[in-house]
């Protein structure tokens, strides 16, 4: 659990090249102005008294409303005192979670790809990962077409397969991570494969729990259609603990950095059941004694206020999804121009703020053949140490074409990747602003440039008009460059 990491090379060449960045998920704007406006009224409301020590396991003004709200998401009363714990981000919302359910032998499932922190998480704990796959069904196989046989390679739709999580689930299961919106594909688990877990958690025995990390659920840019269970509080997203029977055995994670552009903030929570999270409560002095004050105190003044208009919609939620969505739309297109296969998000939910991009035939010719060889090939980062196709097309990205994007494989077990199952794909983030994406559309249309060098004037042509499109889809995005 040592040693360099994809966040600590691809952060190595960020600050060595100038690029566009497309890597870590956060966005490079300002939170929303009543967010801003909740902080400085926080810092000096001297009456409320922000600057010291609050409630450790929550400040008051702050639990209340997050069991206000989650009473509403949940269908249920929320108890702020019991059932509410505020951490210093979701990452040690999870932490906290994992420490005080997982013992040496305990078995945690977590669905591949995954975000890369759970694993040393439930080794830090004394459990151990048992990976679950998700199936990627491209379009072509979806329609029965015979294009991956061709060659063509397209986008598609990642699925839960019922009997692959069903063959991992033992006595020894005690808990099931759950993402949704998932990082790093951007799937929007269905409601029949959260039904699937939920049978899998009742036949996994009492003792197995789902820790349901919900950091993106007001980032659902292209909902699940004719949907049942969703709720109207949260639009496009099912929260696991409201379906029947689950909420005893749910903690739900979640915090404010995602929704709120404030990655900075570190305000995150677990909710659930008391005896679920009175465990929590009883372990969070020993590690942290309480969250910032002020930040807390803001979240509690921010949230009633992005339920109000907001931009010229209904919410800030709803400018927040309007607002992706064409960020989304913007940087898909430079994608595909520069040979990438995405998801079509008219056939695909999605959600979060990544595109999951598939490499082609085309940019893996573009790729210079020495990258997948000594020295290039060795880096002690990668995943057993050897950068494969994925790994080695995200730093030439970086090092020569200038945009950087961050490779699948330590998204996925050693074992996978090594079998190649990450070699496809690549994360791409587009929480970023419209500057920085028009950039990297440009960096990306230079990716396959030698491979194209006799390309005729009329497709040169076509090249330049998709530049100038998505220069023209910035520009009209809300907010302009936010």
């Amino acid at each position: 659990m040592t040693g360099p990491t994809v966040w600590s090379e691809f952060g190595r060449l960020s600050q060595e090249h100038d690029v566009a960045n497309l890597g870590q998920g956060f966005p490079d704007w300002l939170p929303p102005d009543f967010a801003v406006e909740s902080l400085v009224e926080a810092t000096i409301d001297s009456t409320k008294s922000p600057h010291q020590y609050t409630r450790t396991a929550g400040h008051p003004n702050l639990v209340r409303q997050l069991a206000r709200r989650y009473s509403k998401h949940l269908g249920q009363t929320i108890d702020p005192m019991n059932e509410v714990t505020v951490t210093v981000g979701a990452s040690q919302a999870l932490y906290l979670s994992l420490q005080t359910l997982v013992k040496p032998g305990d078995e945690v499932i977590l669905f591949e790809p995954f975000f890369d922190l759970y694993v040393n998480q439930i080794k830090l704990a004394g459990g151990t990962p048992v990976y679950v796959p998700l199936t990627f069904v491209p379009y072509s196989e979806e329609s029965g077409e015979e294009g991956e046989e061709d060659g063509v390679v397209t986008g598609g739709t990642w699925i839960l397969e019922p009997e692959k999580l069903a063959s991992k689930i033992s006595s020894k299961t005690r808990a099931i991570i759950l993402n949704s919106p998932h990082n790093p594909t951007g799937k929007v688990f269905t409601h029949s494969e959260m039904e699937v877990i939920a049978q899998n958690v009742m036949n996994a025995g009492p003792q197995c729990v789902v820790i349901s990390d919900e950091v993106y659920k007001y980032i659902v840019h292209s909902p699940p259609k004719d949907e049942a269970g969703m709720t109207s509080s949260c639009s496009g997203h099912v929260h696991f603990a409201s379906l029947p029977n689950m909420w005893d055995r749910t903690i739900t994670v979640s915090s404010a950095g995602k929704t709120f552009s404030a990655t900075g903030w570190q305000v995150g929570w677990c909710i659930g059941p008391s005896h679920l999270i009175s465990p929590i409560h009883q372990l969070l002095p020993y590690v942290q004694f309480c969250a910032s004050t002020v930040i807390q105190e803001a979240l509690a003044r921010s949230l009633p206020r992005a339920d109000e208009p907001y931009e010229g919609h209904d919410s800030y939620y709803e400018y927040l999804n309007d607002k992706y969505r064409r960020k989304r739309d913007l940087l898909g297109k430079a994608l595909k121009e520069a040979g990438f296969a995405i998801p079509d998000y008219d056939k695909t939910p999605g959600g979060g703020f990544f595109i999951f991009a598939r490499i082609t035939p085309e940019l893996r010719k573009a790729l210079p053949r020495e990258r997948l060889e000594l020295p290039f090939a060795k880096n002690s980062a990668a995943p057993g140490g050897q950068a494969r196709l994925d790994w080695a097309l995200c730093q030439w990205m970086a090092e020569e074409k200038g945009v950087l994007c961050i490779p699948s494989s330590p998204f996925f077990s050693r074992e996978q990747a090594e079998n190649g199952a990450s070699d496809e794909f690549i994360r791409v983030a587009f929480c970023k602003t419209d500057e920085t994406i028009e950039r990297a559309a440009l960096a990306l249309m230079d990716l396959s440039g030698e491979e194209k060098a006799g390309v005729d004037e009329e497709e040169d042509n076509e090249r330049v008009e998709v530049a100038v499109a998505v220069a023209a889809m910035g520009d009209a995005v809300i907010n302009g460059s936010g």
